[in-house]
């Protein structure tokens, strides 16, 4: 099966949306890299390099979407969600603007970049802005779906996108909804609810388990702001163990929204797959394994929430 990563995507949706004339895209000034140069090329008049100016780029934005246009504003999610978080806070999500971020390069499987570059926190950061709807897609085709999504939803919007490539885990006749989950594989004694990449790894560990014959349902998270609950409370009561999986800290992401769920409206054992270190230069696959971001260690994980119950 083909792969590509979710900025590709990101890029090729730009453009296929970007008849539109109210949409205007920004860069900070690394468009070859978040894709957005597809939409420069397309659109040449609606795009704007606001440079290596990130809190700057955002102000733009909220000045524009204030005018009426759809904005998306675009680079490395270190520098969108770190260096302009004031911006977005206090010029985007405090005014409810039409902004929508996009976001690439996020997690370890940036790889060589390093630490510096690595951003792990991102999600954390955005869900605690009022109002923010935070979407993290795992492939390709979850990634334009959320594009549209974005477009036609009022408000700001954070996208994050990823820089390795990836294989597909849905149909072309997936259907993206924001705050929808999505139920990929049905099963009974535990839940894996993964998002982004980790998505790939939640399917691959669940044909590993069933091996063993254990059976696992396999649960993708794409909208991790406003979460599914109803489909984190199904999975809880009818399987009674939850193992989450996030290419992000396991503090304030994905594994931090389910047990929010959980603790409020059906408790259950929930093990967090992701890390709470810093991460490093290396080949995403070495990097994965060190951290643990591997089906291998989904499948150690669920058998210690399964013993958990």
């Amino acid at each position: 099966m083909a792969k590509k990563a979710t900025r590709e995507s990101y890029g090729a949706a730009l453009v296929e949306y970007g008849a539109d004339p109210n949409i205007v895209v920004l860069d900070a000034d690394l468009s070859k890299s978040t894709k957005t140069e597809m939409f420069k090329k397309a659109y040449p008049d609606r795009f704007i390099n606001c440079g290596i100016a990130e809190a700057n780029m955002m102000c733009v934005a909220a000045g524009l979407a204030s005018c009426g246009k759809t904005v998306f504003a675009s680079s490395f999610a270190m520098f969108a969600a770190g260096r302009a978080y004031e911006q977005i806070r206090n010029s985007i999500g405090y005014t409810k603007l039409n902004v929508k971020i996009g976001a690439t390069h996020a997690g370890i499987s940036v790889g060589e970049d390093g630490a510096s570059h690595q951003c792990l926190e991102d999600i954390a950061l955005m869900r605690t802005i009022p109002g923010m709807v935070i979407i993290n897609p795992a492939d390709d085709i979850e990634a334009r779906a959320a594009v549209k999504a974005a477009i036609d939803h009022e408000g700001p919007v954070y996208m994050r996108f990823g820089r390795l490539a990836v294989e597909d885990v849905h149909g072309e006749d997936y259907k993206f909804e924001i705050g929808k989950g999505s139920t990929l594989k049905e099963g009974s004694d535990v839940s894996i609810i993964a998002t982004g990449l980790m998505v790939g790894m939640a399917m691959e560990a669940a044909k590993m388990l069933e091996n063993e014959g254990i059976s696992a349902r396999v649960i993708n998270i794409a909208t991790i702001k406003p979460i599914d609950e109803d489909i984190i409370i199904k999975a809880s009561k009818e399987t009674g163990a939850i193992v989450t999986a996030e290419e992000h800290y396991i503090m304030g992401g994905l594994g931090s929204a389910v047990t929010e769920v959980v603790c409020k409206s059906a408790p259950c054992p929930v093990k967090i797959i992701g890390t709470d270190r810093y991460g490093k230069s290396g080949k995403p696959a070495e990097l994965f394994k060190e951290y643990g971001l591997t089906p291998e260690n989904i499948v150690k994980n669920v058998k210690e929430a399964i013993a958990m119950k």
